[in-house]
């Protein structure tokens, strides 16, 4: 770069020699070609090495004191001695070999051989400082390679990912069977299930207390603790929960739902395939489980919200053929209907909607005391 810029300043001095605006054709052009010289030798020449960027103006491998075709091994080795040998708790002033050496100039060493030592150790950082040290002329290359790797994340990405997934669906089993272990606490406590669970112990004789005599012989509060066990996983056994208080599945949780993702939708777009080919290429009736699917659909309700109503509401909702899209305009109209009469007529929404009119937080009072 510097030699063609130095042939093209030539050539343009040849030219003005025929006269012209250049220097006369005198000896004076000869000082013209000196000054020339004078200002391309003072022209920086382009370097490599960035302050701020691995060893700044140090080339890393002479602060080691090692080649450029090292291998690890003798990397570590340099390393190693330059860095007892500079250490802050080693160095000590005033020995031989430290002639000239103060503790912040063996500090400064010491950081600028662990920069070293940093930058070649590792085979990528490596190469793209050999790079630096080959191409000097991209220099936005090398920033951004340089704070690209200083920047990213130790710690690959997909770990995180998936440690991060496991603690989200820890937590979510976890809250569900907490969820699941309050309804049972409840339903414990409700006479109705109760009753229920004592009539089928005592079917099963687990409920028959037997005389106990000697050391076996258990106190009331043993024996009590024993029967509220026993209730309780009959509840447990007995009673089927649905909707957010349901026992908890492993297959609910985030990392399943992820792990079988591709299951579960090649079932879903066989079935949706299915569908469309039975019901609506071949017209077919439909079944009592597509009739409930519609039914939910029409409601916009989840599966778990649908599980957790009565028997009694579904088969109303089969009575009146709800599946059907006008069907199902009817009677939601008719429930919203039914719900503005009770709330007109209800006792305690026209104490509310008083409340709201006289005292509710639309209104500022002052009160004297």
């Amino acid at each position: 770069m510097v030699g063609s810029r130095f042939t093209e300043m030539a050539a343009g001095m040849e030219r003005s020699r025929g006269g012209g605006a250049g220097c006369p054709r005198t000896g004076k052009s000869w000082w013209c070609l000196a000054v020339l010289l004078l200002s391309v030798s003072s022209l920086p020449a382009a370097s490599g090495l960035v302050e701020g960027l691995y060893c700044g103006t140090e080339v890393c491998y002479d602060v080691l004191g090692v080649s450029r075709e090292a291998v690890k091994l003798d990397i570590a080795r340099a390393y190693r001695q330059l860095a007892r040998r500079y250490h802050p708790d080693r160095f000590r002033p005033g020995e031989p070999g430290y002639e000239g050496e103060t503790r912040e100039s063996a500090h400064t060493k010491f950081l600028l051989i662990a920069t070293a030592y940093e930058t070649l150790k590792d085979e990528d950082t490596r190469r793209d400082y050999d790079y630096m040290l080959d191409h000097p002329e991209e220099y936005y290359q090398h920033y951004y390679t340089y704070y690209r790797r200083q920047l990213t994340p130790k710690v690959d990405v997909r770990i995180v990912i998936l440690v991060t997934i496991c603690a989200i669906s820890i937590f979510q089993f976890y809250s569900w069977h907490s969820s699941y272990n309050e309804a049972i606490n409840y339903l414990v406590t409700v006479p109705k299930y109760r009753i229920q669970a004592t009539e089928i112990a005592k079917q099963q004789g687990l409920l028959n207390r037997s005389k106990e005599k000697g050391k076996n012989r258990r106190s009331k509060e043993e024996i009590r603790e024993q029967e509220e066990e026993v209730i309780r996983d009959i509840i447990k056994t007995k009673i089927d929960i649905k909707g957010g208080y349901q026992k908890p599945n492993l297959s609910d949780i985030l990392l399943c739902q992820m792990v079988l993702f591709p299951y579960y939708l090649t079932t879903y777009l066989s079935w949706y395939a299915s569908w469309i080919y039975r019901f609506t290429l071949c017209r077919e009736e439909y079944g009592e489980e597509e009739k409930v699917y519609l039914i939910r659909r029409n409601m916009k309700m989840s599966q778990s919200q649908f599980d957790s109503l009565e028997e009694s509401s579904k088969q109303t909702f089969l009575e009146k053929r709800l599946w059907i899209k006008d069907n199902y305009e009817v009677h939601r109209k008719q429930q919203e209907e039914e719900m503005k009469v009770k709330m007109a007529t209800d006792p305690r929404m026209k104490r509310y909607r008083r409340w709201m009119k006289n005292e509710g937080p639309g209104r500022l009072t002052f009160i004297d005391d």
